[in-house]
Protein backbone atom coordinates (compact mmCIF):
# COMPACT_ATOMS: atom_id res chain seq x y z
CA UNK A 1 0.00 0.00 0.00
CA UNK A 2 0.76 3.48 -1.10
CA UNK A 3 1.14 5.92 2.39
CA UNK A 4 2.22 9.71 1.78
CA UNK A 5 1.84 12.85 3.19
CA UNK A 6 1.28 14.39 -0.30
CA UNK A 7 -2.21 15.18 -1.65
CA UNK A 8 -0.79 13.30 -5.49
CA UNK A 9 1.37 10.48 -6.48
CA UNK A 10 3.41 10.83 -9.52
CA UNK A 11 2.49 9.12 -12.52
CA UNK A 12 -0.74 7.80 -10.18
CA UNK A 13 -4.43 9.26 -10.77
CA UNK A 14 -6.52 8.62 -8.47
CA UNK A 15 -9.80 6.63 -9.31
CA UNK A 16 -11.85 6.47 -6.27
CA UNK A 17 -11.67 8.38 -2.98
CA UNK A 18 -13.21 6.27 -0.43
CA UNK A 19 -13.16 8.03 2.81
CA UNK A 20 -10.68 8.94 5.75
CA UNK A 21 -9.07 6.61 7.65
CA UNK A 22 -7.41 6.27 11.37
CA UNK A 23 -5.55 4.79 13.79
CA UNK A 24 -4.68 5.69 16.85
CA UNK A 25 -2.15 4.69 20.30
CA UNK A 26 -1.13 5.27 24.09
CA UNK A 27 2.13 5.09 25.12
CA UNK A 28 2.89 5.85 29.11
CA UNK A 29 5.94 8.96 29.27
CA UNK A 30 6.63 7.78 32.93
CA UNK A 31 9.51 5.93 33.99
CA UNK A 32 11.16 5.96 31.06
CA UNK A 33 14.96 7.24 30.06
CA UNK A 34 15.07 9.25 27.19
CA UNK A 35 16.58 6.55 24.33
CA UNK A 36 13.28 4.45 26.22
CA UNK A 37 11.16 6.87 25.02
CA UNK A 38 12.47 7.68 21.75
CA UNK A 39 11.82 3.91 20.76
CA UNK A 40 7.83 3.97 22.78
CA UNK A 41 7.69 7.13 20.25
CA UNK A 42 8.78 5.49 16.96
CA UNK A 43 6.84 2.04 17.72
CA UNK A 44 3.50 4.08 18.62
CA UNK A 45 4.12 6.26 15.03
CA UNK A 46 4.32 2.75 13.30
CA UNK A 47 1.38 1.42 14.95
CA UNK A 48 -1.00 4.54 14.30
CA UNK A 49 0.26 4.20 10.52
CA UNK A 50 -0.22 0.03 10.47
CA UNK A 51 -3.56 0.45 12.18
CA UNK A 52 -4.73 3.35 9.68
CA UNK A 53 -3.69 1.33 6.79
CA UNK A 54 -5.46 -2.01 7.74
CA UNK A 55 -8.09 0.60 7.98
CA UNK A 56 -8.20 1.60 3.84
CA UNK A 57 -7.09 -2.22 2.96
CA UNK A 58 -10.32 -2.43 4.82
CA UNK A 59 -12.19 -0.39 2.43
CA UNK A 60 -10.47 -1.55 -0.26
CA UNK A 61 -7.75 1.15 -0.92
CA UNK A 62 -4.67 0.64 -2.20
CA UNK A 63 -3.23 4.42 -1.22
CA UNK A 64 -3.61 6.48 1.49
CA UNK A 65 -3.24 10.22 0.60
CA UNK A 66 -2.39 13.58 2.65
CA UNK A 67 -1.51 11.51 5.81
CA UNK A 68 -1.17 13.25 8.99
CA UNK A 69 0.60 12.44 12.53
CA UNK A 70 -0.23 14.21 15.50
CA UNK A 71 1.09 13.99 19.70
CA UNK A 72 -1.01 15.29 21.82
CA UNK A 73 -0.04 15.09 25.49
CA UNK A 74 -2.79 13.70 28.09
CA UNK A 75 -2.91 13.11 31.92
CA UNK A 76 -0.51 15.65 32.95
CA UNK A 77 2.10 14.89 30.36
CA UNK A 78 2.26 11.39 31.70
CA UNK A 79 0.59 9.84 28.60
CA UNK A 80 0.83 10.88 25.03
CA UNK A 81 -1.52 9.83 22.26
CA UNK A 82 -0.57 9.10 18.96
CA UNK A 83 -2.70 9.37 16.28
CA UNK A 84 -2.21 8.80 11.93
CA UNK A 85 -5.24 9.91 9.31
CA UNK A 86 -5.64 10.23 5.59
CA UNK A 87 -7.33 9.55 3.09
CA UNK A 88 -8.17 5.90 1.88
CA UNK A 89 -7.94 5.88 -1.84
CA UNK A 90 -7.49 3.95 -4.78
CA UNK A 91 -4.92 5.15 -7.41
CA UNK A 92 -4.16 3.60 -11.47
CA UNK A 93 -1.32 3.92 -12.91
CA UNK A 94 -1.50 6.82 -15.77
CA UNK A 95 -1.06 5.40 -19.09
CA UNK A 96 2.02 6.94 -21.16
CA UNK A 97 1.17 7.86 -24.75
CA UNK A 98 2.96 6.02 -27.39
CA UNK A 99 5.62 9.13 -28.52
Amino acid sequence: MLVTTTTSLEGKRVTKYLGVVTGETVINCVGSSLSGLERELREAREMALRQMQEEAQKLGANAVLAVDIDYEAVNDGTMLIVTASGTATIVRDVRRPHI
